[in-house]
C-alpha cells in the first residue's frame, strides 16, 4: 500500500470518531488503531499496524511502509501489574489433566514458576502450558474445552500476590 493512501487513512481515523481502521489490499493489511491515552481514553495521534501477508508480488510492485507501531489492547485489570499467561499455540484449552480430574489451577489459587496451568491440544498432540511467574491467579479468561488462538491471554497472575 502507498504511503500516501496510508497518510490519507490515517487523516480519516483523525478525523472520525473511529478507534480502529483496517484495510487490505493486493495481499498486504494495514491497520489503523487510535491511541489510548489521556483521560477519556482518546488521542489525536492513530497508530499504524501493518500486517505483510505471504503473498509473492513482483520487486517493482513492493513499496516500503513507514515506521509502524503496535498498539496493544489489555483487560482492564492488566492495568493493576497483573502478568498475562499467554497461549503459545492455537488449539483447545483443558483446564484439567482428564475430564474427571480437578483443575491445575483454581480463582485466588497460588501458583509457582514451572506449575502446569492448563494443557493446549494442538493436532492431537497435548501440550503442557506452564506458568513463567509464580503469583495468585486472579483471573481465569477462558473455560474448559474452549478454542484458543495463538497469543490469547488465558490468565491473569498478580506476582506480588
Amino acid at each position: 500500500m502507498r504511503e500516501k493512501t496510508i497518510k490519507k487513512l490515517i487523516r480519516l481515523v483523525e478525523e472520525s470518531d473511529i478507534d480502529q481502521l483496517e484495510v487490505t489490499s493486493w495481499g498486504r493489511t494495514v491497520r489503523i488503531t487510535r491511541r489510548m491515552s489521556g483521560r477519556n481514553g482518546k488521542s489525536d495521534q492513530p497508530a499504524v499496524i501493518q500486517n505483510v501477508a505471504p503473498v509473492p508480488m513482483p520487486p517493482a510492485a513492493v513499496v516500503s511502509a513507514p515506521a509502524v507501531a503496535a498498539v496493544e489492547t489489555k483487560p482492564a485489570d492488566a492495568e493493576k501489574n497483573y502478568v498475562e499467561i499467554k497461549s503459545p499455540m492455537v488449539g483447545t484449552l483443558y483446564a484439567s489433566p482428564a475430564p474427571d480430574a480437578p483443575p491445575y489451577v483454581k480463582l485466588g489459587q497460588k501458583i509457582s514458576v514451572g506449575q502446569v496451568v492448563c494443557i493446549v491440544e494442538a493436532m492431537k498432540l497435548m501440550n503442557e502450558i506452564e506458568s513463567e511467574v509464580a503469583g495468585t491467579v486472579t483471573k481465569i479468561l477462558v473455560e474448559n474445552a474452549q478454542p484458543v488462538e495463538f497469543g490469547q491471554v488465558l490468565f491473569l497472575i498478580d506476582p506480588q500476590g
